[in-house]
């Protein structure tokens, strides 16, 4: 599933295309929108923003329509010059914003609606989201205080996926979050302390804001993907194993992570 970082990306390849004007085409070919009517609600209207929170993405239009996004497990974005070969097949396109010569097209997304701004505001799943890791200054008091509202049994591993706790982590930069940390994924949340908490985020913040602006998306990983190969700090072997409700893959290092 494509992380906070790889979305922010997203969002600042396509503000350059489309922020600030009225797009030029709007399609949607998939048959699930064919009678939505969504070229003919959004024809004439100017894009006012491209932004993105966690793993959600929006496509601010005015007269109170926002085009809403989130990629889950099958999805992605393309941008790139009108003509130019997609990396996926046309069939697969769900949307497609022509401007400026560009376009943006995005594939699979499972998660495509049009909604008006004020539903963005009261939409409960998008009120519940915790802070942006992507986004400084990052709130980590207020990352703590929902890490203590949790399961405190929970593995810190798996508590860092939930995105009502912090926004934008997924699999890759929670292996990444525990190794620069020094904390065992597997450690049970309540045990974690305070100053652990804080610095789990902390740490990885930075590279998370690097990854978005860059779009590496964890290609210097330290522990995520490394299994069987030396610890970068101390050369212990990486190990990988599955952690939570939906046995996701994690990475430690056995030797410096407690």
């Amino acid at each position: 599933m494509p992380e906070g970082d790889t979305i922010h990306h997203a969002a600042n390849r396509i503000r350059p295309i489309i922020g600030g004007t009225v797009p030029d085409e709007i399609l949607t070919p998939h048959p699930r929108f064919g009678r939505d009517g969504w070229p003919q609600r959004l024809a004439g209207r100017e894009v006012l923003s491209v932004d993105a929170h966690g793993k959600h993405l929006f496509i601010r239009f005015d007269g109170d329509l926002t085009l809403h996004s989130h990629l889950r497990m099958t999805g992605s974005w393309h941008t790139g010059m009108v003509g130019r070969r997609w990396r996926r097949s046309p069939r697969r396109a769900w949307l497609i914003l022509r401007a400026r010569g560009h376009e943006v097209v995005q594939f699979d997304g499972p998660v495509l609606e049009l909604l008006t701004e004020s539903r963005t505001r009261f939409d409960h799943r998008l009120q519940a989201l915790g802070p942006d890791i992507c986004v400084p200054p990052f709130d980590t008091e207020r990352f703590l205080r929902r890490l203590r509202q949790d399961d405190p049994t929970r593995p810190i591993g798996d508590a860092l996926l939930d995105q009502r706790t912090v926004a934008g982590i997924g699999n890759i930069w929670k292996s990444e979050a525990c190794w620069e940390a020094r904390v065992d994924p597997r450690r049970k949340a309540g045990k974690v302390s305070d100053d652990e908490a804080r610095a789990l985020v902390d740490l990885v913040h930075p590279r998370m804001v690097d990854s978005a602006t860059s779009g590496t998306n964890g290609r210097d990983a330290r522990a995520y993907g490394r299994e069987g190969r030396p610890c970068p700090r101390c050369r212990t072997t990486i190990v990988m194993g599955r952690l939570g409700d939906d046995n996701r893959s994690t990475y430690w290092c056995p030797g410096c992570q407690r």
